[in-house]
């Protein structure tokens, strides 16, 4: 993970990992890629600071590091470090963040 440590999110952008898709089903058979389906849970990485708004005040992201969250169907922006890829998000772009079952 030393690529993402370098890597700092400006702003109200978030860097996410997506889970791997499914390759297998439960009975052991290969899922063709084209019948994968999209993999829109992912891992938190990194965030930015935060937006800032009109008075200058910079307002906190509602994720951190570690959160698992859902993203949309298209969007982002691919980055590839240390030869995986992640994705950059706006946090407006997140729709949802799971909660711990405790």
């Amino acid at each position: 993970m030393s690529g993402v440590r370098k890597l700092k999110p400006l702003f109200d952008r978030i860097l996410v990992e997506k889970f791997a898709p499914e390759v297998r089903t439960k009975g052991g058979i290969m899922i063709p890629e084209k019948s994968q389906a999209k993999v829109l849970d992912a891992t938190v990485c990194a965030v930015g600071p935060g937006s800032r708004n009109q008075q200058g005040e910079t307002m906190a992201l509602s994720v951190k590091v570690g959160d698992r969250v859902l993203l949309p169907e298209y969007g982002g922006t691919k980055v590839s470090l240390d030869e995986k890829e992640y994705y950059l998000f706006r946090e407006g772009d997140i729709l949802a963040k799971w909660e711990n079952s405790a």
